[in-house]
């Protein structure tokens, strides 16, 4: 396998206000945008060639990525004039595609944290002769994802969407958004509307007889859809629990990008990335965060699980729990933000404007 789709035309709404200015892909994670890591990790595992799968804010990919030779890549855009889906998306870039009819192609999502073994889902793909391979994860709780059975051999059986009663689980393996398809598979999706993978072309194939081939891996796997998801993978790719080679400094406690300024009796625990240029003040205290380019802490801060959006600044002895501050906002001394609040981009909040709250 030589080459990848990489699906990021999404709008991240879940993710607001991270995403009202920046792609959620490129929302940085761990010091790097999100979308560094997964081309990182596809170059590792023998890829040469990625189409990047582009709707929203599409303008911002390429100036960063270029042609992708930084990554010892080949890249290429193509942009969606109207949303398309998941299928139509993976369809509508096919041109692009180097390969043969019968040779594999990796097709992954933007929004997916994991250490899938690349190699292991494309070499179960070739050994069963699959027309499509899935990567599948289990999962405590399925209800939430769509559910695909597979028998004893690893074929897939069904694919069924969000059970809702007891009796409808009938595993917990569920969709990881990665996969490999044989080339000709892509061709044969409609490219004149949108069409969803998951919910058109998963199982016209299945009924039509194709063969659809599960792979379980259930290494490491987080959906970033969510700040507190997305702060929660970015901790984890600081800490090595997500393995990541595009990680710009060692695994640890803690990362700070270089420009950073953090006070020495500053404490940053749990996997807190400091971006560069940020200030952290004197007797701060971080954990588990990310405070992005350009942002300043002031001293006696607390911050837990949140994420501090570029240029924003936090006052002094001001408490963060869960929290999500947009770029450019200010948030000043002595507030207290629980729960989930998320300040949006440029938003400014005076000295103990908010205590105790989940909106803001």
């Amino acid at each position: 396998m030589k080459e990848a789709i990489l699906l990021v035309g999404g709008k991240g709404t879940r993710l607001r206000p991270l995403t009202v200015r920046t792609p959620k892909p490129m929302v940085p994670a761990a010091g790097v945008p999100f979308l560094t890591h997964q081309l990182a990790r596809a170059r590792a595992a023998g890829v040469e060639h990625v189409v990047l799968a582009t709707s929203y804010l599409a303008e911002v990919f390429e100036p960063y990525f270029g042609d992708g030779s930084a990554l010892g890549l080949s890249l290429e855009y193509v942009t969606e004039r109207d949303p398309l889906g998941t299928g139509g998306a993976i369809r509508n870039v096919a041109s692009r595609l180097r390969s043969g009819p019968d040779d594999p192609v990796l097709v992954f999502n933007g929004d997916i944290l994991t250490g899938l073994d690349i190699r292991a889902l494309v070499a179960t793909h070739s050994a069963s002769g699959a027309d499509v391979s899935l990567h599948l994860t289990r999962v405590a709780d399925p209800r939430a994802f769509g559910l695909v059975p597979t028998d004893a051999d690893g074929r897939v059986t069904a694919f069924l969407e969000k059970p809702q009663t007891p009796e409808e689980i009938v595993t917990d393996q569920i969709n990881a958004g990665a996969y490999v398809f044989r080339r000709s598979v892509i061709d044969s999706i409609p490219g004149d509307r949108p069409v969803s993978v998951e919910r058109e072309t998963f199982p016209g194939l299945l009924a039509d007889g194709a063969h659809l081939q599960g792979m379980v891996d259930s290494t490491y796997w987080l959906d970033l859809g969510t700040p507190a998801a997305f702060v929660r993978g970015s901790a984890d790719l600081v800490l090595g629990r997500a393995p990541s080679p595009a990680l710009p400094g060692r695994c640890g406690e803690r990362l700070v990008l270089p420009g950073a300024s953090v006070a020495d009796d500053a404490k940053l625990t749990a996997g807190t990335v400091v971006g560069a240029s940020a200030v952290i003040g004197a007797g701060a205290r971080i954990a588990g965060s990310a405070v992005l380019d350009g942002a300043v802490v002031a001293p006696g801060a607390v911050i837990t699980d949140s994420l501090i959006g570029a240029g924003a600044r936090i006052g002094a002895r001001t408490v963060l729990t869960g929290a999500v501050i947009g770029d450019g906002a200010t948030v000043g001394p002595d507030n207290e933000l629980r729960d989930g609040v998320r300040v949006w981009c440029d938003a400014v909040l005076g000295a103990g404007a908010v205590r105790f709250s989940s909106d803001a």
